[in-house]
């Protein structure tokens, strides 16, 4: 794996037993080295088999079986990873931006996403439309083509949401992860 990826044998060992969480860039590196999508790195061949033969799919998500992708402006945890080809990703999401300013260019990827406040307030930043302050409890449903940023709130160092991106692509999971890639790559992440 070591060589066929370009990743030091002990950095994969380091990852298999939980000691260390690779970057965007070195999950990339390692897709693009093996031609897979990203979120065949993280589905279970055992669920995917399970998933063919059985209508009726379940996964629970926790944040310690999350896959964790750390941005300046948001870590994210995707949630029940295992289950490939999903309809909608849950996201549990830590937003430390406090500004459109420092947040940076406004992120767009296909599809539709959910974003309900848990703790903190947010400013619901998006192209068309003025921005709006969200406390907890409260939410917003959005167009994710429409280039939009969630920023924490004036007085809020970092708020915290649980959202769902939603489309009808097969590839949604590697295309979100890509967005926020790009987030990072630009500076902005």
């Amino acid at each position: 794996m070591s060589r066929r990826t370009g990743i030091p044998f002990s950095t994969l060992s380091k990852v298999e037993h939980d000691r260390l969480t690779l970057t965007y860039d070195k999950l990339l590196q390692i897709s693009e080295r093996l031609g897979i999508g990203l979120s065949e790195l993280f589905a279970d061949p055992q669920a995917e088999r399970q998933a063919q033969s059985v209508t009726a799919r379940r996964s629970i998500g926790t944040v310690e079986k999350s896959v964790r992708v750390n941005t300046r402006n948001y870590e994210y945890f995707y949630l029940c990873t295992e289950l490939r080809r999903k309809r909608f990703i849950p996201i549990l999401t830590r937003i430390r931006a406090r500004s459109v300013d420092e947040f940076g260019q406004l992120v767009r990827h296909s599809g539709e996403e959910w974003i309900y406040v848990l703790e903190g307030r947010i400013e619901v930043h998006t192209e068309y439309y003025d921005t709006v302050v969200l406390e907890p409890g409260q939410s917003v449903y959005i167009d994710s083509d429409m280039g939009h940023a969630f920023v924490a709130a004036e007085g809020c160092e970092e708020a915290v949401v649980i959202g769902v991106c939603s489309s009808g692509h097969d590839d949604h999971m590697d295309e979100i992860i890509s967005a926020h890639a790009d987030e990072a790559a630009n500076g902005d992440g």
